[in-house]
């Protein structure tokens, strides 16, 4: 065969080469495997590799990665994957290659034959070196395969020996024997024997053992070992042995201490007396709100719900003693109701916590009063003394006594709250035991939730009692023991539900059936003990409930609801009562109940719907009438105020006007109410209350603004009491409705302004002002510039409070019914109480806001009222004024000697009083209610010097003079206080002008405008003047009072101003007033003559026109 495929694969030219010049690319497994720890390394260098080939690695390296044999064999296999692939298919037919290798043809492969030998033979050798290198280990396979086959076959002699031994002991068994039976008897006796006397050794160790476990509080080990040792001693036969008698009476005595410790215990958690309890409540205190820097550090513990979920109650409580039971508060009292349990006393410590209740939690209360009034100096809680709560406190001292009553509530209610947590879970370990030991429902021990859900709704009621009322400065505890209870505070179970009169309903319809028949009873059993109508016994009814409108009298009867679990202990108040504290109490009380409601177990007999009940009894009974009352002390104190009507110092913070300080008082109570409001749930009888308060305001102001305007008992009359201005701003008239139609309007109307000018004059000729009708005092001014501010500015910031709300809710009222569920709702965060920002409402009903919108249009009517006086009276100043200047009885004559260079007296004083009163009305008043105040006082003024000019006759030209010189210092003042043309006097001016110019300059000025005013008519322009006629300003009413009109010629100074006849003829009257008082008949004839004369040609000419 090596001469047929050529030379030999064994030479250096055969197989080895063709090995030599795959070297390089061989791989074994590929690359894909390089990571694989059981991949041989890649072969460096072959045995017969060139010599330029790298040297092999040292034998060391080649152990740890692989030896040669391996290598040639990764190699061959390489190879054989490499050239005859089909050698490594799983379908592979070997004889169907070996007929191609012996095919000659073209298709056939023989002529790779001689590579298949190579091949084959490398594949020979490659396994020879495989069985050379580990043939050791071959070898020593072999010898250990024969030691272990060795041990098999001596295993199962001794086997079948052991069998042989057990079939003879068993036969040796079987035979009888006597003396066994002996032997038996005997080691009985010493059997027992040595059982005495090793429970003698266990029961003298029991007493070390029983204090070494109560010790380590490890009370179900220790009530085990007392119960065992108890069990060994009733035996019978160590009952005979009198040394045990002492060890008996110790244990009876351990027996009841051993109870008593672990209720002592009990009491030390569920109170939180024990120091591994103050992470809990401190923890629920920082949770609910509390800032107290003490609870910062406090770490978070889970919520009670996961740990009532993650408690296994099916299952016995087990002791761990690598830990300390006391760490985790609600496994041990679990531990010590399973201890009790299994003690046989678990009733008589259910009886004695429900005994202690009262006391203990009257301890929690007490002392964590104590420490909250050690953390908060006196000085620091935004107290003040003697106001008796009649004090409404800025937002600095609200935040000091929120701080108190705040770290006073979360932390007190942290403790309740962590207290109801313990009796809890108590009460869920004695149900689960019951349950497990198929006791039934045992009421005696499932019903102490209820106890202090009771003792908690009187601790609530005490505090906010306690803060809210002003009747006393310490408030008796009610849930201490009272008189009759045992010397460990217990109470008669029979007497500790009794009936009170303060739990009645004296409304409902079975209270009123059983009165009625009752006091049928006593009528047919006592005739005349009681009255017969039904008024007195109404009234007998009524006085089980005490009515709003006496709050002392309802704080009595409240007292006297709460007195029946009244005891010796006492509460400190750490603030000062105040009813406004109800939006710092109700918050956490509120947070509390709620949070409550999660711990009450939901099949005790407490519904959680009914927590929050006691607080609608306190609201109607106890909170509504202090505060009814509170109110009214506090509004009385506004009213009664000497400074209530007088200017607030600080108005500028509140107002852009000054305002009264009763006005920014009686405003700050109103807003503090409806702060407090909205921290309570609503209700319609606590905003009536406030509604109330603002009416007596109103009726306070309204009889200051009657005592202002209300003439002096020396002055008033029996017609008339009140001054003129203010008849004219009360009572119904023209003139009244006339100066409300200009406050009304926009602009300044000429038209209405001339009808009041008129119907002043004519109301001034109806009736005389005198002077008890004017207003003297300019500080009575000032107080009804005040009076209109006020009540424009608390109109205004009323008017902001008001809020409809769709809550029904009115505990005035029994027909309404309350619903439970939206009551005592949170309704805001605590903070809410103390922040002085954000809106503030009053809520009310669609009825009830019906009678907050007639006070708020009574406030507005008064404020008009006070405005419209302002107006009048200037008005009525200057009418008496310069009724008194004019008259020459009253001041000197017009007949003058000798030219005036000074104005009369009286037109002086008129200045300064308008100066003045103008000054209090531009500091008091808006721009706007000022202008309406000076509005038209020039046209009153000139229309009454020219209506009102026949009063000076006689009147020569110094006369004259003197008149004109009053108008013009009248013109001057004016402009410095009306603006515009209002201010112009210069009709009065040229009337008295033409007094000046003579009679005959007047009628000559009628006759040219009345030629002028032909050639402008044409000749059917002219008009008929009728009787008193002439071109005067009654038909040209409502346009400029200057347009070229009657009396004057083209072109001259006083063109413009018009005249009626009547005016003009008083004119000329005057004119001749002089001549006409001569005393010579001759002169005054002749004036006489001349007037006629002069009329004739007036009324002539004012005709034509």
């Amino acid at each position: 065969m090596s001469n047929r495929y050529g030379q030999s694969y064994r030479n250096g030219g055969g197989y080895g080469s063709l090995g030599r010049q795959d070297d390089d690319e061989y791989d074994p497994y590929g690359e894909g495997y390089g990571s694989d720890r059981y991949a041989p390394a890649p072969r460096q260098a072959s045995a017969r590799s060139p010599p330029y080939a790298a040297p092999p690695p040292p034998r060391s390296a080649q152990r740890v990665q692989e030896t040669n044999a391996e290598r040639e064999m990764a190699k061959v296999l390489e190879l054989i994957k490499k050239e005859w692939p089909a050698m490594c298919e799983n379908d592979c037919i070997p004889v169907q290659l070996a007929l191609q290798l012996l095919d000659t043809s073209s298709v056939g492969r023989a002529h790779e034959y001689r590579n298949f030998q190579r091949t084959h033979q490398y594949l020979q050798d490659s396994l020879k070196k495989i069985v050379h290198e580990y043939h050791q280990g071959f070898n020593s396979s072999i010898g250990t395969f024969h030691k272990i086959q060795g041990s098999i076959q001596a295993s199962q002699k001794r086997v079948r020996a052991l069998k042989e031994s057990l079939a003879a002991s068993k036969a040796a068994l079987c035979t009888t024997d006597p003396e066994l039976k002996k032997l038996h008897a005997t080691s009985h006796m010493y059997d027992e024997v040595l059982q005495t006397l090793n429970e003698l050794d266990d029961l003298r160790a029991v007493p070390d053992q029983l204090e070494a476990r109560i010790s380590e509080k490890r009370f179900l080990t220790a009530v085990e070992v007392l119960q065992n040792a108890l069990r060994k001693l009733t035996k019978p036969e160590l009952e005979g042995i009198g040394a045990l008698s002492d060890l008996r009476s110790y244990l009876a005595n351990q027996e009841t201490a051993l109870m008593d410790i672990l209720v002592e215990e009990l009491h030390e958690h569920l109170y939180l007396k024990s120091p591994y309890c103050q992470e809990r409540w401190q923890n629920l205190a920082k949770s609910q709100g509390a800032l107290n820097e003490a609870f910062k550090d406090a770490p978070a513990v889970a919520p009670f719900h996961a740990i009532l979920d993650a408690i296994d109650w099916e299952r016995p409580v087990t002791e761990d003693p690598q830990k300390n039971p006391e760490a985790d508060t609600f496994y041990y009292v679990m531990l010590l109701v399973e201890s009790l349990n299994k003690l046989g006393r678990l009733e008589s410590a259910v009886d004695t916590l429900k005994q202690r209740l009262p006391v203990e939690l009257f301890a929690v209360v007490n002392e964590t009063i104590n420490e909250v009034d050690q953390k908060h100096p006196s000085s620091l809680r935004g107290g003040s003394s003697g106001s008796q709560g009649l004090h409404i406190y800025g937002q600095r001292e609200t935040r000091m006594r929120a701080d108190v009553i705040y770290d006073l509530l979360w932390t007190l209610y942290g403790k309740f709250e962590a207290i109801a947590e313990g009796h809890r879970v108590f009460h869920e370990s004695i149900k689960a035991l019951i349950r497990r030991e198929g006791a039934g429902n045992n009421i005696a021990l499932l019903g102490s939730f209820k106890e202090l859900w009771n003792l908690y709704q009187n601790e609530i009621r005490s505090l906010l009692h306690n803060y809210v009322t002003t009747d006393a400065d310490v408030y008796q505890f009610r849930s201490s023991p009272g008189p009759g209870a045992g010397l460990n505070g217990a109470k008669d179970a029979s007497r500790e539900h009794l009936f009170k009169f303060s739990e009645a309903d004296a409304k409902s319809v079975e209270m009123a059936t059983e009165y009625e028949a009752l006091d049928g009873i006593i009528r047919a059993a006592v005739p005349g003990l009681t009255s017969n109508s039904r008024k007195g016994a109404e009234g007998r009814k009524a006085g089980l409930v005490v009515p709003r409108s006496d709050p002392a009298a309802a704080r009595k009867s409240t007292g006297a609801t709460y007195s029946s679990n009244q005891g010796s202990g006492t509460y400190k108040s750490l603030v000062e009562p105040s009813v406004f504290n109800m939006s710092l109490l109700l918050p956490p009380t509120l947070v509390f109940l709620q949070r409550l409601k999660s711990i009450v177990p939901p099949g005790s007999d407490l519904a959680t719907s009914t927590l929050t009940s006691f607080l609608d009894n306190f609201l109607v009974n106890v909170f509504q009438p202090q505060l009814d009352e509170t109110l009214g002390k506090l509004s009385d104190a506004v009213f009664g105020e000497a400074d209530a009507f007088l200017q607030d110092s600080e108005w500028a913070r509140v107002a852009k006007r000054p305002v009264f300080k009763g006005a920014t008082a009686f405003f700050t109570i109103v807003t503090a109410f409806c702060r407090m409001l909205g921290t309570i749930p609503h209700d319609q009888a606590l905003s009536s209350l406030i509604i109330t308060q603002m009416l007596r305001y109103y009726d306070r102001c309204f009889t200051w603004y009657k005592a202002l305007v209300t003439k002096t008992q020396e002055e008033a009359s029996s017609a008339q009491e009140l001054r003129a201005s203010a008849v004219m701003a009360l009572e119904p008239s023209e003139i009244r409705e006339t100066m409300k139609k200009l406050w009304e309007s926009e602009t300044s109307d000429p038209g209405l302004l001339e009808k009041e000018t008129s119907l002043l004059l004519a109301r001034a000729k109806e009736k005389k002002l005198e002077a008890s009708d004017i207003i003297q005092d300019r500080d009575t001014i000032s107080s009804l510039c005040l009076l209109y501010t006020s009540m424009k500015w608390l109109s205004v910031k009323i008017l902001g409070l008001r809020h409809i709300t769709k809550n029904e809710t009115d505990s005035s009222r029994a027909s309404i019914p309350r619903s439970e569920k939206r009551r005592w709702t949170l309704l805001n965060d605590p903070n809410k109480a103390t922040a002085e920002e954000g809106p503030v409402y009053l809520p009310m009903t669609q009825e009830t806001v019906q009678s907050f919108d007639s006070i708020l249009t009574s406030y507005s009517d008064l404020a008009d009222t006070a405005l419209l006086t302002l107006h009048a009276e200037v008005r009525c100043r200057i009418l008496h004024s310069l009724t008194t200047a004019l008259s020459p009885s009253q001041t000197a004559p017009y007949l003058l000697d000798q030219d005036v260079a000074e104005p009369d007296p009286e037109i002086l004083a008129l200045n300064a009083e308008m100066v003045a009163f103008d000054e209090t009305a531009a500091h008091c008043l808006r721009a706007r209610e000022a202008a309406f105040v000076r509005a038209g006082l020039g046209r009153l003024i000139s229309a009454f010097l020219v209506g009102n000019a026949p009063m000076t006759a006689p009147m020569n030209r110094r006369g004259c003079g003197r008149m004109r010189l009053n108008v013009l210092v009248l013109q001057q003042n004016l402009k410095n206080i009306e603006d515009g043309p209002g201010a112009d006097l210069g009709r009065a001016a040229r009337y008295f002008e033409l007094f000046d110019e003579g009679p005959d300059k007047v009628v000559e000025m009628v006759r040219r405008d009345s030629e002028r005013a032909r050639l402008k008519a044409g000749e059917g322009g002219g008009q008929d003047g009728g009787q008193g006629g002439g071109v005067d300003g009654v038909e040209e009413e409502g346009k400029k009072e200057k347009q070229q009109g009657t009396g004057a010629a083209p072109g001259d100074k006083a063109d413009g101003f018009m005249f009626t006849y009547d005016e003009l003829k008083a004119l000329l009257e005057l004119c001749y007033s002089e001549q006409l008082a001569d005393p010579e008949r001759g002169v005054a004839a002749a004036a006489k003559r001349q007037l006629a004369d002069k009329l004739l040609g007036l009324s002539e000419y004012m005709w034509q026109s």
